[in-house]
């Protein structure tokens, strides 16, 4: 009987003993997940500070830059999102008529949202009539639709027509140019400021060339169905037939966009896209002497950036082994990590094969873990200059294990450490 209570009370200690570490072990789990979920603030604090980290792929080029005759430009590959090359990105300066491409952007958000429609027909106020600079000659007190207030600005750089559809969205000018400032402050345009929907000369209204680009991107992306207004030639209204100012619509027929600007101040100005194949291109350039040269340089950069780069799929067809990492805790140790979209990446042509991946991620990964969890960084670089950064996603759900499977794993992962 005695020896039958012995064991009794060795057994039972051993099951509080085991209780017991296990208990701590999942505490310690518990503080190691904190840990870990700060170790990941710090990853993707170099993430929000992608523009200092990711370099312009040209510093990778064994070609220099081309000699651009303008104030500021630069090129980038609208598929990667990355910057080819450029010269002042981040010089202010009055954009002209390139303001219409965010008053056409707001425009097209209100279409897309049931608030405007294109066949609506709309009042020409004595403002719209009265403005300066180009336009689209309409009458005041008449009646347009929208669907020609979108070729009048797009197509025939009206000021008229901008006013009339800034009007028709918000109310007023004013209300509309709002409405512009925050949504450049959303895409992360932050050195730009707008005053107006047209583009009239103001010494407050200024952007920078970088600003226009990420504008444009988020245009080319956002308002793609659109995008056949920008390779229209010509529009007729009242009578009065009006070419489109962008001549490389002319003589480049993979241009299909995107919009001019002039005036005195801000000198000849042109954002202009390509589609080759399946690549697209996007050129902006600011502060040219004459439109000529504006049209010339233009296009010399749009086709040097499709003749010197390569911009390549990544993990098209399936996930990389090299993002397989292990897993604790987890119904399996094993999950595949990867960026959450498709992925393009711009190379200097024939380096391909030089491109480096580096993976910034919390460690130890403990599940449970969810499908687009974001996990780290992975980086992109050749020569150790880092050309684009992206998050790093789980690309599948993992379930914990039961509690013995977790506590195997932790011992395991104690003594490992």
């Amino acid at each position: 009987m005695n020896m039958f209570l012995k064991i009794k009370c060795t057994l039972s200690f051993i099951v509080r003993l085991i209780l017991a570490v296990s208990l701590i072990l999942l505490m310690s789990s518990s503080l190691s997940v904190r840990s870990e979920d700060d170790k990941l603030d710090g990853i993707l604090s170099a993430y929000n500070d992608i523009d200092k980290l990711s370099i312009p792929v040209s510093n990778v080029s064994s070609l220099p830059k081309p000699k651009i005759s303008s104030k500021s430009w630069i090129i980038v590959d609208v598929n990667s999102e990355q910057v080819l090359a450029s010269s002042n990105p981040d010089l202010k300066v009055e954009p002209a008529s390139l303001t219409k491409i965010m008053t056409a952007y707001l425009v097209f958000d209100a279409i897309e949202d049931k608030r405007l429609d294109k066949d609506q027909n709309v009042i020409v106020s004595e403002k719209a009539w009265r403005t300066v600079g180009s336009r689209m000659f309409l009458e005041p007190n008449k009646k347009v639709q929208i669907r020609d207030l979108l070729q009048g600005m797009i197509v025939q750089s009206g000021n008229d027509a901008s006013i009339v559809l800034a009007e028709s969205v918000s109310g007023d000018e004013d209300s509309f140019v709002y409405l512009m400032n925050r949504e450049a402050k959303k895409i992360g345009m932050n050195s730009s400021n707008f005053t107006n929907v047209t583009g009239l000369p103001d010494s407050c209204h200024l952007t920078t060339a970088r600003d226009l680009a990420l504008l444009s991107i988020n245009f080319l992306k956002k308002h793609e169905s659109f995008l056949h207004y920008y390779k229209q030639k010509e529009f007729t209204y009242n009578g009065i037939t009006q070419s489109n100012r962008n001549r490389l619509l002319w003589s480049d027929p993979s241009v299909d966009g995107l919009k001019t600007g002039h005036t005195d101040t801000a000198g000849y100005c042109l954002v202009s896209t390509a589609l080759r194949g399946d690549r697209r291109i996007l050129v902006v350039l600011l502060g040219a002497n004459t439109e000529a040269i504006r049209t010339e340089e233009s296009l010399r950069l749009l086709n040097w950036g499709f003749q010197n780069f390569d911009t390549i799929a990544m993990f098209e067809d399936k996930i990389s082994k090299s993002l397989e990492a292990r897993v604790w805790e987890g119904v399996s140790d094993k999950i595949n990590l990867s960026p959450k979209n498709p992925l393009w990446l711009s190379v200097p042509r024939g380096r391909a094969g030089d491109v480096k991946l580096v993976v910034e991620r919390i460690e130890p990964l403990i599940a449970p873990l969810h499908k687009d969890q974001i996990v780290g960084i992975l980086q992109f670089s050749i020569d150790d200059q880092i050309l684009k950064t992206v998050k790093l996603r789980i690309h599948g759900s993992m379930n914990r294990a039961g509690l013995f499977g977790r506590v195997k794993d932790m011992v395991r992962r104690w003594f490992e450490n």
